[in-house]
């Protein structure tokens, strides 16, 4: 099991594994959060809060919801608002960063640049 928590540990997600792979996204809004994202089936990802400790944010077309910490600000995951949709995608930078070290980072451009990889 792997633990992923906000920086006061006020939200925290447990997922059943590792992730092999994580997407850094350069969309107009991944690109600011600074996520990483290691996707899953929701039914693998237990999701806890104290409190009314998170707060959400849909833009555009309105398909996903970004949740993040109503304390520190810290964005922990999004959530499709489509309940047929059996994806989400956890933010890897709130798993150990050791952890972070052994994945391969894979490069998604949805802003219509290419970026080099590094």
């Amino acid at each position: 099991m792997i633990l992923a928590t906000c920086h006061c540990g006020r939200v925290s997600l447990e997922v059943q594994s590792e992730p092999t792979e994580v997407t850094e996204c350069n969309c107009s809004i991944c690109r600011r959060y600074g996520v990483l994202w290691a996707y899953y089936s929701p039914r693998q990802v237990h999701v806890r809060t104290e409190g009314a400790a998170q707060d959400t944010y849909q833009w555009g077309e309105q398909t996903i919801a970004f949740h993040r910490c109503a304390h520190c600000g810290c964005v922990s995951h999004w959530a499709s608002l489509d309940p047929a949709r059996d994806r989400m995608g956890v933010n890897a930078r709130l798993m150990p960063l050791e952890l972070l070290s052994k994945v391969r980072v894979r490069h998604l451009d949805r802003a219509g640049i290419q970026v080099a990889p590094r």
